[in-house]
């Protein structure tokens, strides 16, 4: 009875940092790419190899990874991988000082088993905290929400350093990598002074099943929405910022700081999204959230392919050395900026739909879903070949329609439990 009344407040609170850290690493790679592009005059694809490194890493890990957490449990889960996280951004920085395109993109590869290894551990975590349902799809979302504000910073700091991407380097961009040295070796000690609830021994055993994740077909269809998702959500910025610094915008100066700031801005409304789904997540199923943000994401997506980038709208941005101020930007950069309040809660709807019923195939489970979070890596790669191939930023995103058309058909049919029959227990 004593374990039932345990209050969870301060492991929550961990994960919910962890989430942080895993954005303020992961959204560092996108504004990188940009600097690897002109420091070493790269076609846009091969900027993108940094964000592709630290992606394909999830593809590597992914299921060691939920084996490990079998394994050994959270809290040592966590700790590894923090450690693994250090070792990567250090090797980051220290391509910064021998610039060196490989070597930042090993540092990028390296850093991406542990924002994979985190994920494992934070996402069945808080689900678990809260009981499963619309509780553990409520604190998930507040979990994204930090997520999104450290992503949001990342953004315009970077922005802030680097004020011309066309003479930018690695070394421009070091205090944002100490700030995440700092961070892991902050969370390092926190964790380990943090007593965080590990399954029972029961839950753990290793049994022989003719069974596992693979066998619910609701599973199955949800780690392909997840790696069409975080394709989704890495393509639609990534190349808007490209798009952006690269003629997008009608400016004879402050187009870095202008792309980097609008950019921002679609992770910040990722930010309000998300506590706007953590506030509903225990009234609204998770299965409408994601029908309405995938139908309404399809639609915004649609709207900036075709209409014409001539037609604009002032928005809020940072000016460099002009500070803040309205700045004119194409119609189509706004509707892929609203995106960022359709893509904020997608992650933990199809996690916590795809999760549903699994029992103690959960952690297993997770571990899959983990490599297939690759699709940040591969679809954004797609769609910067377009980029490449045609000529055209807007067309590329015929990638994110066809990803939220997939979206759509998972929320209304694909997430249905139809093995109710295999146990569970």
């Amino acid at each position: 009875m004593s374990q039932k009344k345990q209050n969870y407040a301060l492991p929550i609170l961990v994960m919910i940092l962890l989430f942080g850290m895993i954005s303020f690493v992961t959204n560092l790679a996108s504004p990188m790419g940009d600097v690897l592009k002109n420091q070493f005059s790269v076609p846009n694809w091969m900027g993108t190899l940094g964000v592709f490194a630290n992606f394909i890493a999830y593809a590597c890990m992914g299921i060691p990874a939920g084996n490990m957490l079998q394994k050994y449990g959270y809290k040592k889960t966590a700790l590894a991988a923090v450690v693994v996280g250090f070792v990567g951004v250090g090797i980051q920085t220290l391509s910064g000082v021998a610039e060196s395109f490989g070597i930042y993109l090993l540092g990028a590869f390296v850093a991406g088993f542990s924002m994979c290894m985190l994920n494992i551990v934070v996402n069945p975590m808080l689900n678990k905290l809260g009981g499963g349902g619309n509780k553990g799809n409520q604190l998930i979302q507040i979990g994204g929400s930090f997520n999104s504000l450290m992503g949001t910073a990342v953004i315009f700091l970077t922005g802030v350093f680097v004020p011309s991407i066309v003479d930018a380097r690695i070394s421009q961009v070091f205090p944002l990598m100490f700030i995440a040295l700092g961070i892991f070796a902050l969370a390092f000690v926190v964790i380990s002074l943090t007593n965080i609830p590990e399954n029972a021994p029961a839950a753990v055993e290793k049994e022989k099943s003719q069974y596992g994740p693979m066998s619910f077909r609701h599973f199955v269809l949800g780690a392909i929405a997840i790696f069409i998702y975080v394709g989704i959500e890495v393509g639609i910025p990534n190349v808007l910022q490209k798009w952006l610094q690269n003629g997008g915008l009608n400016v004879e100066s402050g187009a870095e700081a202008i792309a980097g700031t609008v950019t921002a801005t679609y992770w910040l409304l990722m930010l309000v999204g998300r506590l706007v789904g953590a506030s509903i997540g225990s009234k609204v199923s998770a299965k409408s959230m994601l029908t309405t943000v995938s139908l309404v994401g399809l639609v915004l997506v649609a709207c900036a392919i075709f209409l014409n980038p001539a037609n604009s709208v002032n928005l809020p941005v940072f000016k460099g050395t002009s500070g803040f101020g309205l700045a004119e930007v194409p119609v189509n950069a706004a509707l892929l900026v609203l995106c960022g309040l359709c893509t904020s809660v997608m992650w933990g709807g199809i996690f916590n739909l795809a999760v549903e019923g699994l029992g103690k195939y959960t952690e297993k489970a997770s571990g899959i879903f983990m490599a297939l979070v690759c699709g940040g890596g591969i679809l954004p790669l797609l769609q910067n070949a377009i980029v490449d191939f045609s000529g055209s930023y807007l067309a590329s995103y015929w990638v994110i329609v066809v990803g939220l058309v997939y979206l759509l058909y998972y929320a209304l049919v694909g997430s249905k439990n139809v093995n109710k029959n295999i146990p569970t227990e």
